[in-house]
């Protein structure tokens, strides 16, 4: 007849197994670690993702850009406008003319936006078309059909520049943030690919 085992036994092979299963899930999740870090289809997978975030980012800063474009492209159109009309004062006009054709050299870039330049920029826009409103639309009223269009697209364009960097900030934070959870596999990539870096944002207080 067997003999029942002894509880000092029991508690023996019950702590054995514990040890057992904690060192076989320990095990599993550093192999799981180390393969997801040096695993090249992990480090491919990681690129890709960060490909198509990056590409999201960049569609919506040059949508940004291309609406900016228009902006001043309008403004040209505007003041050409303007200085076809009887009795205009082409000094002033040629001023506005010069100040607008030298705001795409002011503008910030995506990979250079600190604040001071982004607030720069937009104080110079907004002094320009200030400037330009009264003469354009004294007392509200443009001095021709092409004048007012050109002056109702400009503001149509003006309020959407927030909408624009907003979406530029949501695209860029999926980006930085993929980014940021998967730099083990980032420190992986080696040579194969180029290391991505975080991309910088309009919003305040964002680092620069």
């Amino acid at each position: 007849m067997l003999r029942p085992f002894r509880s000092a036994s029991i508690k023996s092979i019950f702590g054995a197994l514990l040890i057992i299963v904690a060192c076989a899930a320990s095990c599993k999740r550093d192999g799981g670690t180390a393969r997801s870090a040096t695993d090249p289809a992990s480090a491919t997978a990681v690129q890709s993702q960060l490909t198509v975030l990056r590409d999201s980012a960049d569609a919506k800063w040059q949508a940004m850009v291309a609406s900016d474009d228009q902006k001043i492209g309008i403004t040209r159109l505007l003041l050409r406008e303007l200085q076809q009309q009887p009795g205009s004062n082409s000094a002033q006009l040629g001023a506005l003319a010069a100040a607008n054709d030298h705001l795409k050299a002011r503008r910030y870039t995506q990979t250079n936006l600190p604040s001071a330049q982004i607030d720069a920029y937009d104080a110079a826009q907004d002094s320009l078309l200030h400037a330009l409103y009264p003469v354009a639309a004294p007392a509200g009223g443009a001095p021709s059909e092409n004048a007012r269009n050109f002056v109702e697209g400009l503001q149509q364009l003006d309020a959407g520049v927030a909408s624009f960097r907003i979406q530029y900030d949501r695209a860029a934070k999926q980006y930085n943030a993929y980014l940021a959870l998967h730099q083990a596999d980032v420190a992986h990539f080696g040579g194969k690919y180029p290391v991505p870096q975080p991309l910088q944002l309009f919003e305040l207080g964002a680092p620069q």
